[in-house]
């Protein structure tokens, strides 16, 4: 029998499903129905500020085709919520007024931009009102906002110090912007950084030509004669002016729909290593609106377990995975889905700024300090090493390195303005490697001697996000791809943040060059 497969939501993610699930779909095994609430299907919301800068266009950030989808035998529905899903009946029901049925429901909802709670501004989670010049930088509506405002030579404030905030602060002051970043702490990334490295962040900004408004509590948003932002209040009395205001504050998983139908939910919908809600084998979530946190009270991996990472790779990931579980479950072969291993954990995250004058890696925790005895030792119990702390800076020239070691091997580290030795750490953290007697020769790496230098491990991981090595990109150069959308269309490469765009450009140039010599 056909297996009937719904997705709700149409981002990145279920477009990696789908795309994954179309050999079933083509073979008869699944049919598939996808609803999606934009009238457009998935593309990359992670370069929205690109495409808000003018920098890439909205074909490039495209990730399916409706058409081709419906042509392949993919029931799409644009433009349509899903009012509520009836589990005791298997049935979603649709603002259209259908309800499709289903044997395997996936919620790949997503995430919503958290609006903050500020006079002037409807923080409704479900419906936020907004005043015009007020973007959250969501969508293609909201880039065409920045496009204007950066068109039109008006001043950008962005509330919030995180890495999509400050990139696309980075990208607007680029482009001719006068920008203001504002955020509430003594530096940006402040979740994240430590305080060296965050301080030497911000005097980076400075240079790249972003104003930086740190310890910074916003209270209002004021709006002028016409209805339109004109500047954000703060605690203090002062006013940041302005003509648009871009909300960066980070995000929530949408859960309201899992919610309704009585399924578990913490900070997103709860799942099992095999990515299932809890107690309904029907029904899955991947993605931003998913937390895999099994029901298991003495699995060791779930106890350390934190919410939906946020980041696009993992949910590809995810995406893959229940792909080819959801195939061997419509194959029909007893036992053989339940014998595919679990999905792997997920490893820590790695937060990477990469902007013309700027770069920066963070990883792993990085709060002890060389001196705080009482920080190093803290992890030290029952025969375990003593945490190890190696620090640079040079402030000056906006260089900053810091590496947390324990038993040589790397647990956190930060690199801003050494592009060379984060692309080393961050293959080391990756790795779980451990790190060089002599640490000094990591900082080498961006010496005046290296300047031409290039990492020479083919296997290294280029894009993280979808997880591409340098050898996968270097065959699809050689087998004719010379742009980077040429080698993100072969091997899914740059498809992600966006961050590898450079490192993918530098392979194309390498191979074209020994071609030439």
């Amino acid at each position: 029998m056909t297996e009937r497969i719904v997705v709700v939501g149409f981002g990145p993610v279920a477009a990696r499903l789908i795309d994954e699930l179309l050999p079933a779909v083509r073979g008869g095994l699944v049919e598939l129905t996808v609803v999606g609430e934009e009238t457009e299907a998935a593309y990359n919301r992670v370069l929205v500020a690109d495409l808000g800068v003018g920098r890439t266009t909205a074909g490039a950030l495209a990730l399916a085709d409706a058409a081709a989808l419906v042509a392949d035998g993919v029931d799409v529905r644009l433009g349509v919520r899903v009012r509520r899903v009836d589990r005791a009946r298997q049935r979603v029901l649709l603002t259209d007024g259908s309800s499709p049925g289903y044997d395997r429901l996936v919620f790949a909802t997503g995430s919503r931009p958290m609006i903050p709670n500020l006079t002037g501004l409807n923080p409704d989670p479900a419906a936020p009102v907004l005043p015009a010049g007020v973007t959250a930088l969501r969508d293609l509506a909201d880039a065409a906002a920045l496009q204007a405002a950066v068109a039109g030579d008006k001043r950008v404030v962005v509330l919030g110090g995180g890495v999509l905030g400050l990139e696309t602060a980075l990208a607007a002051a680029e482009e001719g912007a006068a920008v203001t970043v504002v955020h509430n702490g003594p530096h940006p990334l402040g979740r994240n950084i430590d305080r060296g490295g965050g301080a030497v962040l911000a005097a980076s900004l400075r240079n790249c030509g972003v104003r930086v408004a740190g310890n910074a509590r916003s209270v209002a948003v004021e709006t002028g004669a016409d209805g339109g932002f004109s500047a954000l209040l703060l605690e203090d009395g002062s006013a940041i002016d302005g003509e648009l205001l871009v909300l960066s504050c980070g995000v929530r998983p949408r859960t309201e729909l899992a919610e309704g139908c009585g399924l578990s939910t913490a900070a997103g919908i709860l799942v099992d290593h095999r990515l299932r809600a809890h107690h309904e084998p029907h029904i899955f979530a991947i993605g931003d609106c998913a937390e895999v946190r099994c029901p298991e009270p003495d699995c060791m991996v779930c106890r350390s377990a934190r919410g939906p990472s946020g980041l696009v790779g993992p949910g590809w990931r995810q995406a893959e995975w229940l792909a080819g579980y959801l195939t061997l479950l419509a194959s029909g072969v007893p036992g053989e889905a339940d014998a595919l291993p679990p999905l792997p954990a997920e490893q820590p995250g790695v937060l990477v700024l990469k902007a013309r004058g700027l770069t920066m890696a963070v990883a792993g925790d990085v709060s002890a300090e060389p001196w705080d005895e009482e920080a190093l030792t803290a992890g030290a119990v029952g025969g375990r090493a003593r945490l190890q702390v190696a620090q640079w800076a040079d402030p000056e020239h906006g260089r900053y390195v810091k590496m947390t070691t324990r038993a040589g091997v790397l647990e956190g580290l930060v690199a801003v303005g050494m592009p060379r030795t984060a692309a080393e750490l961050v293959q080391l953290f990756e790795r779980g490697a451990e790190l060089p007697a002599d640490r000094s020769l990591l900082l080498r790496l961006d010496g005046p001697d290296q300047a031409g230098a290039t990492a020479t491990d083919p296997e290294r991981t280029v894009c993280r996000c979808a997880g591409v090595s340098g050898a996968s990109i270097a065959a699809a150069v050689s087998s004719g791809c010379g742009t980077v959308a040429e080698v993100a269309a072969s091997t899914r490469a740059g498809t992600g943040c966006g961050g590898c765009h450079e490192d993918i450009k530098g392979l194309i140039e390498k191979h074209f060059q020994g071609a030439v010599a």
